[in-house]
């Protein structure tokens, strides 16, 4: 008799199917030492579409709504249904006995297998496959170890409930607003909050005043010291004639205090893709996508967690993991082995923090594609800083007072480098600008600015500056926004905070920005995220309960205590539905909205076949010319063999430079990640050509 083991993926199936002897080869599973191993490839069952239930909902009308099924419909991918049938297959076959559930450990892997074993009408028992990492030790203890199926139906409840609640929101709600606006407005139950967010930090940026403000500064000493900011320009001047006569200055302060950095804590998902975009201008897909592909390759453990802490039973591998990276980087400080920092139970759920694997040490780096290299530098660096010792910096603050203002000047000293040593040597260090500064001028002469001593305040100045407006969203600032959305307004004791998970976060951004609500604004790796004026109106005519943070934050809580059984997952489902329910029956349209929803086109760039200016509509970026057929349609069968959508920002690209740079291109073959440069060309007929070149890396010959 066989168990039917069944994994997420062909490559996950494999690796597993390695370790535990299945090495026949068969059509869509292997098979060998008792065991047959297949795979899911992604999301093979689906909830079905509105029309499943009634044909009339094939076409979108006010009247039908809202649509809140009473059974759930579920349909097969057209995408995946061969592979789908050889699940089937297998399930049915009488020489199985018993399943394993293999798919990826969380919520989304606990659905998809579930969904296809019910699709299946597969009664048969199944056990749970729980690891956090693809290494072959932790495959067979796993093994070893495998949980009853039922100990999950919490987690499957959850994933349920979410998959529903979006499907009544996002079906709803898209269909009320593009019936009543005469245009398909995409809403989904994070995706419309977070878009919300952006939206309002752009109307803060817009509607902005700048003020202007003084500060007086003078030089005591050979050191430049600076005031308080004044607002008023008159008191300004006043100040600076009074410090103009006075002429001395009093030392009222000379203090030096040490503070420490401790060691970091360990990456989650959220802050290894924040950190990868600040310092790598990666995007939040790019990085979930390379960490992804790390841990399939047993290099890395399990990506999509929301902790930051590791278990007690796993500091006894701890001592040989981290000397093995160590000397993998070159690393040849000392490392200062605090286990303990990075030990917490408490705060670890379903799965502990991201580190490395001992297989780090065997592989070739240069093997890796550059992104991986990179995620892989970072996750390695943080094991080895969160185990060190404290940074540690001398802070001295010189205080002196001038005509009765106070005046100050700072200056930073390093006494121990601690965790950081290890963090320059693995990701660089930043160079420190040359030349005598002042805080070399106050460290190399502390001793002469002893407190109660008059000396002369020379070069009295008073500069202008202007206030500032709060800064673009990044994907940084932004996931960190998803991440602590309401969380003033949750309880202290509440366990996920914000809205969104770690793992879909990634892909709600790429949605915004793929359906044209949002786009990427910026060079190299400071990118900003900018709602649309797509996106911006869509927020203005939405209500209050679809966009609010707080209440999607709130469902976020309810989902996780469904995980855990202290909440109904009937209720959660009862309470969306009556939201949408009042919100079709209460909803007023916003008046004069066909203006703020169909803005005059402005131009986007030249067009190059006549030089007339390009707009965009709809369905794509055509020359405003009646007489000049050229277009770049969003629609675009070579963007999508790429696995990209060709937007705004890239088609602006190819207008202006003829070519674009494109990050995080999918191949369709080996799932690969890669990036290049889209050029541009055109036909005699027309229409735009593309072509794929790549950059070479260091060290290659051209």
């Amino acid at each position: 008799m066989y168990k039917l083991v069944i994994a997420e993926k062909p490559s996950v199936a494999q690796s597993i199917a390695k370790v535990i002897g299945a090495t026949n080869r068969e059509d869509g599973y292997l098979e060998g030492n008792g065991y047959l191993v297949s795979w899911c490839v992604g999301h093979l069952v689906e909830l079905a579409e509105p029309e499943a239930y009634d044909e009339r909902y094939g076409k979108w009308r006010y009247e039908d709504l809202p649509i809140l099924p009473e059974h759930w419909e579920y349909q097969v991918s057209e995408a995946t249904k061969k592979q789908f049938k050889v699940l089937k297959d297998l399930m049915k076959r009488s020489d199985v006995a018993s399943l394993v559930e293999a798919t990826d450990a969380g919520r989304e892997g606990e659905l998809i297998f579930r969904l296809v074993y019910h699709q299946a009408g597969c009664k048969k028992p199944f056990e749970r496959l729980w690891i956090s990492s693809m290494e072959d030790k932790a495959i067979v203890e796993g093994f070893a170890n495998l949980k009853s199926g039922s100990e999950y139906d919490a987690l499957y409840e959850a994933a349920l409930c979410r998959e529903r609640a979006d499907w009544i929101v996002g079906m709803n709600a898209t269909r009320l607003f593009s019936t009543l606006y005469g245009q398909t407005l995409n809403v989904g139950r994070v995706m419309t909050p977070t878009l919300a967010m952006l939206v309002m930090r752009e109307a803060e940026i817009s509607g902005f005043k700048p003020e202007p403000f003084y500060t007086i500064g003078i030089t005591v000493g050979g050191v430049k010291a600076t005031g308080e900011r004044i607002m008023d320009k008159n008191e300004a001047m006043a100040v600076l004639q009074k410090v103009k006569d006075a002429e001395k200055a009093v030392i009222r302060k000379n203090r030096t205090t040490e503070k420490q950095e401790k060691a970091p804590q360990l990456y989650d998902l959220t802050n290894l893709q924040r950190e990868a975009n600040k310092q790598l201008g990666f995007t939040a897909q790019q990085t979930l996508d390379y960490a992804q592909s790390l841990y399939e390759k047993k290099l890395i453990t399990y990506p999509r967690t929301d902790s930051r802490f590791l278990t007690e039973d796993m500091e006894v591998n701890l001592p040989e993991l981290s000397k093995k990276m160590a000397d993998k980087f070159g690393y040849h400080g000392t490392l200062v082995a605090n286990y303990k920092q990075v030990i917490n139970n408490k705060k670890v759920s379903d799965h502990h923090a991201i580190i490395p694997t001992v297989n780090v040490h065997d592989v070739s780096f240069g093997e890796l594609p550059s992104g991986e290299q990179k995620i892989l530098s970072l996750v390695v660096a943080k094991l080895l800083a969160g185990i060190g010792e404290p940074h540690v910096i001398a802070e001295t603050e010189l205080e002196f007072d001038c005509a009765g203002y106070p005046f100050k000047a700072k200056a930073k000293q390093v006494v121990k480098n601690g965790w950081k040593d290890v963090v320059e040597w693995i990701l660089g260090s930043k160079k420190k600008k040359d030349g005598d500064s002042d805080e070399d001028k106050i460290l190399q002469n502390l001793n002469f600015f002893e407190e109660g001593k008059s000396i002369p305040a020379r070069e009295p100045e008073c500069k202008e500056g202007k206030t500032s407006p709060k800064k673009h969203f990044t994907e940084d600032s932004l996931l960190s926004a998803m991440e602590h959305a309401s969380a003033d307004e949750m309880p202290e004791d509440a366990e996920r905070k914000g809205i969104g998970t770690p793992a879909t976060r990634a892909g709600v951004i790429e949605k915004l920005v793929r359906i044209g609500f949002v786009e990427r604004k910026g060079d190299k790796k400071v990118m900003s995220l900018i709602p649309t004026h797509k996106g911006t109106a869509l927020i203005t005519v939405m209500p209050e309960q679809i966009q609010s943070a707080s209440m999607t934050a709130d469902w976020e809580e309810k989902l996780l205590e469904i995980e855990h059984g202290s909440f109904s997952a009937e209720e959660f489902i009862a309470e969306i539905s009556e939201m949408i329910n009042e919100l079709v029956k209460n909803y007023k349209v916003i008046e004069d909205a066909e203006v703020l929803m169909n803005p005059a086109n402005e131009p986007m760039g030249t067009c190059p076949c006549c030089g007339k200016n390009v707009v965009e509509k709809s369905k794509g970026y055509f020359c405003e010319s009646r007489e000049c057929s050229f277009a770049l349609w969003k629609d675009n069968r070579f963007f999508d063999s790429l696995n990209k959508k060709l937007t705004r920002q890239v088609a602006e690209q190819l207008l202006k430079k003829g070519k674009a740079k494109l990050k995080g291109c999918k191949s369709a073959k080996t799932g690969k990640t890669y990036d290049c440069i889209v050029t541009m060309s055109v036909t005699d007929e027309k229409k735009p050509q593309f072509s794929l070149e790549f950059e070479k890396r260091r060290g290659q010959e051209r």
